[in-house]
């Protein structure tokens, strides 16, 4: 009923009786893997994708401590953007999470923290009656709880790092929790280098009544 039309070269009608070429035989017995080594390769490629947007594009994180209250909760799922960082410096307002600078690690914390980038490279950073002062002006924190105050009376047993006013260094930042009276933060024990810094966090997927973008405080770049 349907004609079958096969493909012409120079002009001529190929043979009806022609045998199959020995590359269609090649081709067709590689095509005959086993199903468990197919689902082998695609497992494999899978693992290989996801390891990839994990370390270079975004990751999932949930927020563990109330140091970010109120702004994370406890329990918050986020999405921790990458990609951002590649093509701009962290900016004031940010919240970003971090692995534990030598410092931090050395007074045997191992996991990684959330907080709010306050001081950028080479600002002059101090505190005065419970306000932090950025070259010599005052820092508008919105995202703070009213009448919050910021001291480094929650540095326990260590030199606070803001016991004086310290110049940032370059390649660093100065983070700070929201919740400034229950938060372990640069107030303490310093800085972190750029290269510490994994990611912003950039949208909260849970709990589902507060998903959305992480919302940019609009605290002053400089």
């Amino acid at each position: 009923m349907f004609a079958r039309f096969l493909p012409m070269s120079e002009g001529k009608v190929p043979p009806t009786n022609a045998s199959t070429p020995p590359s269609v035989t090649a081709k067709t017995n590689k095509a005959t893997d086993p199903w468990w080594l197919e689902m082998v390769k695609t497992l494999g490629l899978a693992a290989v994708f996801a390891i990839g947007i994990r370390t270079f594009v975004a990751e999932a994180r949930y927020i563990p401590t109330g140091s970010m209250e109120n702004t994370l909760l406890i329990n918050d799922r986020l999405i921790i953007e990458k990609i951002s960082y590649y093509f701009h410096a962290p900016h004031r307002g940010d919240i970003v999470v971090f692995n534990p600078t030598p410092t931090l690690q050395q007074a045997g914390f191992h996991d990684a923290f959330i907080k709010r980038v306050v001081g950028l490279p080479g600002d002059r950073v101090e505190l005065r009656a419970g306000r932090v002062y950025i070259n010599n002006q005052l820092l508008p924190e919105p995202y703070l709880a009213p009448s919050t105050l910021t001291s480094v009376d929650t540095c326990a047993g260590m030199q606070p790092y803001l016991a004086q006013p310290q110049v940032i260094p370059a390649n660093s930042y100065l983070v700070l929790g929201d919740n400034r009276n229950n938060s372990f933060d640069g107030r303490c024990w310093g800085v972190v280098p750029r290269n510490y810094i994994i990611g912003r966090a950039a949208i909260r997927f849970w709990p589902p009544d507060r998903w959305g973008l992480i919302t940019d405080p609009k605290a002053p770049q400089r």
